[in-house]
Formats: C-alpha cells, sequence, structure tokens
C-alpha cells in the first residue's frame, strides 16, 4: 500500500494579539471627559454649545459612562473565561455591583435630597434584571433553540435568598414603625445589613466552593456542540482577544475610574434634566439602573443565544442577589454616616410587583428547563412595572 504524500498536520500558530490601542479605545475618550468635566466644569461646556448645550451634554456623559462600563463587562467576561464558572460571572457580578454602588452614591450626593433615590434604583434594578433581562434571555434562547436546561439547585438556592433579603430589605421597612415613612430604624438597619453580608458570605462559600456544581451547567448529550465556548481554543473570547488575567484586571480598573469621575457630573445633569421635564422622581433610578445593567443584559442575552444559558441564569438571579446583599448594606452604612435619611420601604403597588416577580421566578425556574412562554410573562410584567412609573 503506497504510503501518503501529505504531511501530518502542522499545528496552528495563534493568531496575533490586536495592541492595546486597538482594544481600548475607550479610554482615549472616557479619560480625556473626565478631565474636561471636572476641569472646565459643565456650566461652560453647557454655555459653549447653546441651547442645545444640556441635552448635548447629558448624550456625551451617558454615551461615555456606558461605553466604559461595556469595557468594565468585556474584562470581566474576559477573566470569566481564564478563571472559568462561577468565578467569571462573580467577577462580572462585582464589577457591575461597584458601578451602581458609585452612581446611587452619587446622585443621592448631588442636589436636593431625594430620600427614595436609593429604593427607586435598587427596585428597578430587581425589575429590569428579573422580568427584562430574564424574560428577554428565556424568549430569545427559546425561540433559537427551544428548550432549554440550567442547573436547578443553583436556582433554588438563588431565589431561596432572593425572598429573605428582599423581603427584610424593601418590604419590612414599611411595616415597621420605629422611623417614619419606609425608612429602617437603627435596630433594623443593623439587623439588615448583618444578615445580607452573612448570608452573601456564605453563598460566595457554597458557590466557590463547597457546592460549586450547583452553578455550573448540567450534562449535555454526546455530540451537543451548542455549549463549547467559541474561540477559546484559539485564545479569544468571541471577537476580543484574550490576554493574561493580570492584564485584563488592570484594565478593568483602568475603565472603571472614569465612570467613578462621569458619575457625579452625570447625576447633576440627570437630576436638571428630569426637573425640567417635570418627570416622575422614580424615573430616576429607571435611568441610573438601564445605564448600569445594560452590559449585563447584552452578555446574558448572547449566553442564552449560544444555548449557555446556565451563565444567563448566573449573571441575572447573581446580579439581583448581589444588589440586595450589597447594595443595601452600603446605603443603610451611607445614611448612618451622613445622614441622608433614606427611605428602602417599597410603596403598596411596588410590593405587589416584586411578589409576582419573585412568585413566577420561582416556578419558571423550577423544573429545570425554559421555554419562550416564560420569557413573555417576564416581559409582561416588566412592561406593567414601567407603566406604573408614569402612572
Amino acid at each position: 500500500m503506497p504510503l501518503s504524500n501529505q504531511s501530518p498536520a502542522e499545528p496552528r500558530e495563534p493568531a496575533a494579539l490586536p495592541s492595546l490601542w486597538q482594544t481600548e479605545r475607550v479610554l482615549l475618550l472616557s479619560v480625556p471627559s473626565a478631565v474636561l468635566a471636572w476641569t472646565v466644569g459643565l456650566p461652560a461646556l453647557q454655555a459653549g454649545l447653546g441651547a442645545a448645550g444640556p441635552t448635548l451634554v447629558f448624550l456625551w456623559l451617558f454615551g461615555v459612562t456606558l461605553w466604559s462600563s461595556f469595557a468594565v463587562v468585556r474584562h470581566a467576561d474576559a477573566l470569566a473565561v481564564l478563571l472559568g464558572e462561577p468565578y467569571g460571572t462573580l467577577i462580572l457580578t462585582m464589577s457591575v455591583i461597584g458601578i451602581e454602588v458609585v452612581m446611587i452614591m452619587a446622585v443621592m450626593l448631588t442636589g436636593h435630597a431625594n430620600p427614595t433615590l436609593a429604593r427607586d434604583t435598587m427596585f428597578s434594578v430587581l425589575m429590569i434584571v428579573l422580568n427584562g433581562m430574564v424574560g428577554l434571555t428565556l424568549l430569545l434562547g427559546g425561540l433559537r433553540h427551544g428548550e432549554q436546561a440550567h442547573n436547578l439547585q443553583g436556582a433554588n438556592v438563588y431565589m431561596g435568598l432572593l425572598f429573605t433579603l428582599a423581603g427584610v430589605g424593601l418590604v419590612l421597612p414599611r411595616f415597621t414603625t420605629s422611623a417614619p415613612g419606609g425608612a429602617h430604624g437603627a435596630l433594623l438597619a443593623g439587623y439588615v445589613g448583618f444578615i445580607s453580608i452573612l448570608l452573601y458570605g456564605v453563598f460566595l462559600g457554597i458557590q466557590t466552593r463547597r457546592h460549586r456544581h450547583y452553578f455550573q451547567a448540567p450534562q449535555r448529550p454526546a455530540g451537543d456542540d451548542d455549549d463549547k465556548e467559541l474561540l477559546v481554543g484559539e485564545g479569544e473570547h468571541g471577537r476580543y482577544a484574550l490576554r493574561s488575567a493580570g492584564m485584563h484586571a488592570v484594565l478593568l480598573v483602568a475603565a472603571m475610574l472614569p465612570i467613578v469621575l462621569l458619575s457625579k457630573k452625570l447625576a447633576i445633569v440627570l437630576e436638571a434634566g428630569l426637573a425640567a421635564l417635570a418627570a416622575p422622581v422614580a424615573l430616576g433610578g429607571f435611568l441610573v439602573a438601564v445605564l448600569v445593567l445594560a452590559p449585563e443584559a447584552l452578555g446574558a442575552v448572547q449566553a442564552a443565544q449560544h444555548n449557555h444559558l446556565q451563565r444567563a441564569v448566573n449573571i441575572c438571579l447573581g446580579s439581583a442577589l448581589a444588589t440586595m446583599a450589597l447594595t443595601i448594606p452600603c446605603v443603610l452604612l451611607a445614611d448612618r454616616l451622613l445622614g441622608l435619611q433614606i427611605e428602602l420601604g417599597l410603596e403598596p403597588v411596588e410590593i405587589v410587583f416584586l411578589t409576582l416577580t419573585l412568585l413566577v421566578s420561582s416556578v419558571h425556574f423550577a423544573s429545570g428547563r425554559t421555554n419562550l412562554l416564560q420569557g413573555l410573562v417576564h416581559l409582561a410584567l416588566f412592561l406593567g412595572y414601567v407603566v406604573t412609573i408614569f402612572e
């Protein structure tokens, strides 16, 4: 039998990494924007742009902050590939929560005191995540793949904690009498802060060590290629080149710094714009939540479309849980230190929507499989929430 003339396949050379100049263009805009906003000042910038100055400045600050937040999520997503689940999703969640806390504090400390802004923002985060993001994720994933599977044990852990922390953090203060309105009394605030940190700390131990398999995708049938990570073997995640974990950590921090610096300036423009339009107070919290969650929502939707539903579930439910467990203690601490008179207790209509959302989420995640109808139900609840902002 004659020998083949074909030479054995040679290993393919890895693709050359693009330069930082190509991948980090956002820093070329965000850093000068932060310097300009803090040195020249918003009044001078608005005056120089004429009658359309306030609108243009708002769009500029919003756009730069949004682009920077996408860069933060991009680097967190790269760390997710390098470190594996659930560490990667945890880094992504912590990055987004960091941006959320910074934005809430910036808006709260700017201009007129708004005791319900933190509540409105956190409630908006829950509605956007548990109804908007989950609904869109399940709908698009169901349209493309029919039924999708996730780990039931992990979903049960998330939902149990969400019921508990949302109940004691956002519902209970509405029915207590130790502080006016929906504010936390000193004892209740200490209890909520302590129990939030304690439960989340134990949760992290379970997620990363003791029961890590709860948050990993269930086994797929042999031959199912949809669950493979895209291009990881070639050193890329999608269209973005992977560098070292240390490099991505540094770039993640570099992308977050302009957000921190621009958040206070954006808060000033946002408050002035809402006042000029006589818009509902809750709309401010909604816009802050949209800005914070937009990159994370994109990551969840893309994961579901690639049939990585477990990653989408970890992103969505993990973000909602971190908002309850980390943002509430930070806000309560700021309230005690700065005397902001913050009210976190939800109004009756909001309590109804929160209860419906948590119950529906528990039912839909109870079987370990999802479909597009479940996504439509969540989107219907999200639309109802948006209507109540203006009603």
